[in-house]
């Protein structure tokens, strides 16, 4: 019996994701959370974060004009992009669905002012 899928097929990776709650300040006052499954197994369970330490993490990485136009709305309300990553592996990412949790969800209009 396989431990898992081969090298080359495809997987299921499910994430429940809750950013850090902010004050007014920026301050976290409540630390996010994520739930991850893969391959339908829970990998892990409601672990706690605060500030985003990746050295791939977009705000860090690299920006674009429209990171910079939602940045402040980002910080303060903890709404924004979901990003994909690779680490420079050959990966590929199909049926990628994004669900808001909660009332701050957007859809960004570049075209917006």
């Amino acid at each position: 019996m396989s431990a898992g899928p081969e090298p080359g097929e495809w997987q299921v990776f499910d994430v429940r994701y809750r950013a850090p709650r902010r004050d007014e300040s920026g301050k976290i006052t409540e630390f996010g959370t994520v739930t991850v499954w893969l391959n339908r197994k829970k990998v892990q369970d409601e672990a706690k974060f605060s500030e985003p330490k990746s050295a791939f993490h977009p705000f860090r990485f690299g920006t674009t004009t429209y990171l910079e136009k939602i940045r402040d709305r980002q910080k303060k309300t903890m709404t924004g992009p979901v990003f994909l990553q690779d680490h420079g592996n050959p990966v590929k990412f199909r049926n990628v669905w994004v669900l808001p949790a909660d009332e701050h969800a957007f859809v960004y209009d570049p075209d917006e002012n």
